[in-house]
């Protein structure tokens, strides 16, 4: 089965692809020419995760995926959220953006935090499917590490508490990640 994966993120790509099961083939948006831009103005990770792929299944009407994820961090209640990926505002980046939130948490002591993704797989049929997956942890006040992307570098996974995401191995990472938590769950429907 081919599946569009509604991201050019080769990163993420990355992840996912080495998670689904055998014989499902990841297509990015780059890969099956589409290149409009789509508004991610939802207010939840569901419902940013239902804009993209809705989008996606519209021009194709064929398998699609869609993710939205972020941190959430318990002393800024919950922030920076679906705002992740543009927590630094107008032309953000992942250094700004770890820039902006090591600046709002360097007076806290609760360092708390979770990742958490949404996927959102729209079948053949034009059927929606929502998972979740999560992981609990806390930040760091230095960044850490060269492996991932994001927040990777600030977040420590409480199963692995002395290491970020950063220093883990992608193998590591897919072990517990949000994103691979809510692959599990959406392979689990697949091969039913």
């Amino acid at each position: 089965m081919k599946i569009i994966l509604a991201s050019n993120n080769a990163h993420k790509a990355r992840e996912i692809e080495k998670l689904l099961p055998e014989g499902v083939v990841i297509e990015t948006l780059k890969e099956v020419g589409y290149t409009k831009p789509i508004i991610e103005d939802a207010d939840t990770f569901e419902g940013n995760a239902l804009i993209k792929a809705r989008a996606i299944y519209a021009e194709f009407g064929r398998p699609c995926l869609a993710d939205d994820s972020g941190l959430e961090v318990d002393c800024l209640g919950g922030a920076p959220g679906v705002f992740s990926a543009r927590y630094s505002g107008e032309g953000a980046t992942d250094e700004k953006n770890n820039a902006k939130l090591l600046e709002e948490i360097k007076d806290k002591t609760d360092l708390s935090a979770r990742f958490r993704t949404v996927l959102a797989f729209i079948d053949a049929d034009g059927n929606e499917h929502l998972f979740e997956g999560k992981v609990e942890g806390s930040l760091t006040r230095v960044p850490r590490g060269n492996e991932g992307f994001g927040y990777d570098p600030l977040f420590c996974p409480v199963e692995h508490p002395d290491k970020t995401f950063a220093e883990l191995t992608l193998e590591q990472k897919n072990e517990i990640s949000h994103r691979a938590r809510a692959i599990k769950a959406m392979n689990g429907w697949l091969l039913q």
